[in-house]
Parts: C-alpha cells; structure tokens; sequence
C-alpha cells in the first residue's frame, strides 16, 4: 500500500541524499521523528549508527546489513535498530520505508 497523498504536506527533511534519488516527508516532535522514505533510484547507506530507530517496508525491500549479516525486509516487515548498533543498507529504486527515530533531530526539517 503506498503512503496516502496527504502525507506529502508533511515537511521535508534536510537527508544527504540527492531528491532525484531519496525524498522524504516527516512528523517531528521533542520525543522522535517520524519520517516517510521514498527511493527513487537505487541507494546505498554505507555502515553507520546512531539513536535507537524502528521501521517498516511499505513498498519494494530494505537490505539490512548487521552483524555482517544481511536481512531483506519487504512490505509489512518491521526492524529494530538498537542504540549505538553499527548497520548499512541497501535500497531498490521504488522502495518506500518509514522509520522512527528516537532522535528528533536525527534530520533537520528543511524550512
């Protein structure tokens, strides 16, 4: 199911990503940051950590890397990221996650 055409009078988030290859829609608050992935081409996330983070596939995969291990996600498949827990990903060209983010500045909303 794709995200509902409303979601896209969300703000944008301020993501080192091109808009050509990710864009993103969000819901901030002081607790965490809610925040709606669209990939438009392929994209990799190069091994990283942050705050604790929970997300699911709405659409297309998320390729997990942990652990020096892989887990694909598809649609209706969630994860948890654990604070501090290195991890990378890849994403296929059409995908589209939403993660929470227990920081809410984990991305600047662009104004």
């Amino acid at each position: 199911m794709p995200f509902p055409s409303f979601r896209d009078a969300l703000p944008a988030l301020d993501v080192p990503f091109d808009p050509e290859v990710v864009t993103t829609r969000a819901v901030a608050a002081p607790e965490g940051l809610l925040v709606f992935f669209d990939i438009h081409q392929d994209t990799s996330l190069a091994p990283h950590s942050h705050g604790p983070q929970w997300g699911t596939v709405i659409a297309g995969e998320l390729h997990l890397t942990r652990g020096g291990q892989t887990t694909i996600y598809r649609p209706g498949e969630t994860y948890e990221i654990a604070e501090g827990e290195e991890h990378g990903a890849f994403i296929p060209a059409g995908s589209q996650i939403m993660d929470l983010f227990a920081e809410p500045d984990r991305y600047p909303v662009k104004r």
